[in-house]
């Protein structure tokens, strides 16, 4: 069976229908939920019956899965297979956490417009993220579209963001968000890392804004000038006109292009609600500044 692709609007986010992600995709299917990929940049799955390890080999369809984390599991506890960013408010033994947990005071930052591990040197490709319980008011998803973002630049913008590079780091975005307490083991594994402020899709030809909170400073530019710019580009990429914000159902999956796309949660009453949402990511073929050819100074 043909799958059914159902655009939310002509260019961004789409729902796929007539798919068990369960089963082994044929080609045919394979070939038509990619190419609504590169399209559309955000597809919804929804009624999907995942096990972690169906969950796992979807994503692998598109490229190989991380499993790295940012947290110190000696310190704190992974609940799941490092595999999967547990996007959550369970802890290990799976009830809710408490209100002064660590990984609740982290987490925060995903309340801030990001991009999934662009703050790694190799950043992510695409994320998948599954809801196995969504609370029932709020903690909802706001995904924005920075090819579109990035076309309605004036041309004196795009000229100047030419070969701009910008330093991405986890520590920043969680500075942003009040969380500093890195131990050294993590802080030594997550330097700053650059990423081009432009890039081209490759699928589709497009150039996207790449942003996220993590940045920290744009290279070559004064750092008020910079992060200025930055503060500048996301308050632009994130307009309505460029938002779409999804509703959670339980067994949705939806993957989303990190390469064009930014993301945040919205807040939910988290000490009360159950919210059990999985999330893998696939790694680009490598950094950004190496597919576009640009030097970065030393």
């Amino acid at each position: 069976m043909t799958i059914e692709v159902c655009p939310v609007t002509a260019g961004f986010v789409a729902e796929i229908g007539d798919v068990d992600l369960s089963k082994p995709l044929g080609a045919a299917d394979e070939a038509a939920i990619k190419e609504a990929f590169w399209q559309y940049a955000v597809l919804i799955f929804p009624q999907q019956e995942l096990t972690p390890q169906q969950h796992i080999d979807f994503a692998q369809r598109f490229g190989p899965v991380e499993t790295d984390r940012v947290l110190d599991q000696s310190v704190t506890p992974h609940r799941l297979d490092p595999s999967f960013a547990d996007i959550s408010n369970l802890a290990p033994d799976g009830a809710i956490w408490s209100e002064d947990s660590r990984q609740r005071a982290y987490k925060a930052g995903n309340k801030l417009w990001h991009t999934d591990s662009s703050f790694k040197f190799r950043p992510g490709l695409a994320s998948m993220l599954y809801a196995r319980a969504v609370a029932p008011v709020g903690g909802l998803t706001e995904f924005a579209d920075q090819r579109a973002a990035y076309d309605a630049l004036p041309q004196a913008m795009k000229r100047r963001l030419e070969g701009l590079v910008a330093e991405h780091s986890i520590a920043e975005s969680r500075r942003k968000s009040g969380f500093t307490d890195f131990n050294a083991d993590e802080a030594r594994r997550l330097p700053p890392v650059p990423q081009v402020l432009v890039r081209t899709i490759p699928q589709s030809g497009r150039k996207s804004l790449y942003l996220a909170s993590h940045i920290g400073r744009i290279i070559g530019m004064p750092e008020a000038e910079g992060r200025a710019l930055a503060a500048e580009l996301i308050a632009h990429t994130t307009q309505r006109q460029f938002v779409y914000t999804h509703r959670w159902r339980r067994r949705d999956l939806v993957m989303w292009d990190n390469r064009c796309t930014l993301h945040r949660g919205t807040d939910y009453d988290d000490l009360r609600w159950v919210r059990d949402m999985r999330r893998t990511t696939v790694s680009d073929v490598a950094n950004t500044c190496e597919q576009a050819g640009v030097a970065v100074p030393a």
